[in-house]
Order: C-alpha cells, then sequence, then structure tokens
C-alpha cells in the first residue's frame, strides 16, 4: 500500500525527533525530508502542535504493542507492577518520544497521554475492585501517574552511566504500597471501611437491587467514606 502524505510526514518527523529532539521537528526540515511542501504539512496537521501530538500518538502506539507482553493476571496489582515497569522502560528507551507525550508544561493532556491515563484508571479500576484500593480511584490514579511521570523524565534528564537502578523500583513500590491495602487475591480483604468503600463503589454500577435515586446516594456516601481516610 503506497504511503500517504500524512504517513510520509509523521515518520519523517519522527525520525527527527529520535535524532535531534523536539526542536529539530521544524516545519521547514519535516518537509525536506517527507519530500513535501510546507503547506502540505498545514493541510493535514493544521498546525505544528497538531503535527507533534500526531507524530506522539503514532510513537505510542509501539507503546501499546509493547503491553501485549504484560497480559492481564488475576493479580491487579502485580498487574500495575508490571505496567509501571514497562512504562519507564518505554520512556528510557525512547526519551525524545516521552518527553514530547509528558514533558510538555501545557495545560490539559496530549491525546496520546489521554489515552495512557485510561488504560492506567483501568487497572486501578480492577484493583478497586479486588477491595484492595487504599483511597479512591481518582486520587490513586494520579498519585500513580504523577510518580511515574516525574521518576522517568527524571532518569532521562540523567547521564545514562549515573542513572540508579533501584530509584524507579523504589518509588514504585512506595507508591504501590500507599495506594492499596489488604492481603493477596484470595485471602479476605482487610483494609478497613475505606478499602471496602472504594470496592463497593467500583461494582456499584452492575447492581440491579436498586433504582437509579438509590444508587446515587450510595455512591455519594461510599464517596464520603473513601475520601475520610
Amino acid at each position: 500500500m503506497a504511503k500517504t502524505h500524512r504517513d510520509r510526514i509523521i515518520e519523517a518527523a519522527s525520525a527527527l525527533l529520535t535524532e535531534g529532539g523536539r526542536d529539530a521537528v521544524s516545519t521547514r526540515a519535516v518537509s525536506a525530508a517527507a519530500g513535501v511542501q510546507a503547506p502540505a504539512i498545514y493541510r493535514v496537521f493544521g498546525d505544528k502542535q497538531g503535527l507533534l501530538d500526531a507524530v506522539a500518538g503514532h510513537g505510542f502506539q509501539t507503546y501499546l504493542r509493547s503491553k501485549k507482553d504484560n497480559p492481564v493476571t488475576d493479580d491487579p496489582v502485580a498487574d500495575l507492577r508490571r505496567g509501571w515497569d514497562l512504562h519507564v522502560g518505554f520512556g528510557l528507551a525512547h526519551p525524545a518520544l516521552y518527553s514530547l507525550i509528558y514533558g510538555d508544561p501545557r495545560p490539559g493532556e496530549s491525546p496520546a497521554a489521554r489515552q495512557a491515563s485510561e488504560i492506567l484508571s483501568g487497572m486501578i479500576h480492577r484493583i478497586a475492585e479486588a477491595g484492595r484500593l487504599a483511597m479512591t480511584e481518582e486520587r490513586a490514579a494520579l498519585l500513580v501517574h504523577a510518580a511515574g511521570r516525574g521518576i522517568t523524565l527524571t532518569l532521562i534528564s540523567m547521564p545514562e552511566e549515573q542513572r540508579d537502578p533501584a530509584l524507579s523500583a523504589t518509588a514504585r513500590d512506595a507508591v504501590i504500597a500507599t495506594i492499596t491495602t489488604g492481603p493477596p487475591p484470595g485471602a479476605t480483604p482487610d483494609g478497613g471501611p475505606v478499602a471496602a468503600a472504594v470496592a463497593l463503589r467500583a461494582v456499584l454500577p452492575r447492581t440491579t437491587a436498586l433504582n437509579a435515586p438509590e444508587r446515587a446516594l450510595l455512591a455519594d456516601w461510599l464517596d464520603r467514606i473513601a475520601t475520610s481516610g
């Protein structure tokens, strides 16, 4: 199948990003590398930020394909631990791309970062369903995201020979210990009222024993219990 203008432009921009970082992805350089006129870039992507978002999305698909090596198991906490390692490993293997996705201080998230957040939220939700989450899903997801992003960007900023290989694992275990509670799957959870409320809140949409107003009221009560800790 012949490559489209869009394909050639994204591939050229991705190569420039890998070789020289974000500053190397200029309209002139991309148009020359892709063999297209500069106006074609604006017609396809709107502006340079649109191009960068497309490059980030293209590169993120590589990350998603690598996640096939992180299958879902019966232990959602162990899955989150492996997911952290995969995330950090991807960032160190693709520092320019990772910095493009996560290093931009502009408000909001890039489409690629939003997709990653949705995957993380799903992992956190499974921990909540298992009765092993010690705080609300939203807070846990934000904490894992902030810590993982910070550790990865910190390691990227360091010379490779100076990186502490234990830094990521230490942060990972500390964060997971903070957001989780209770024994491994198969045992009776003992995380107190917060973990119980979070677990019930996670599965509340499935219940048919309550009508909509009753579910809304119970959800409010559970949220108050979950945030009280």
